[in-house]
């Protein structure tokens, strides 16, 4: 399997502009590796009873 992902932490305070401006927006970075960690999250959950 490939190297395992680290669960993102969200951006913190003060991270985001809130302008609505930014393309892309710190908010997007970290929803955009939360859902690659999700479906490695998944992957292995599957792998896990495969296994069983």
């Amino acid at each position: 399997m490939t190297d395992l992902i680290e669960k993102p932490t969200p951006p913190g305070n003060g991270e985001c502009c809130e302008s609505g401006s930014c393309t892309p927006c710190v908010w997007d970075f970290y929803y955009e590796e939360m859902q690659k960690w999700r479906i490695q999250q998944a992957k292995l959950k599957e792998q896990e009873k495969l296994e069983k």
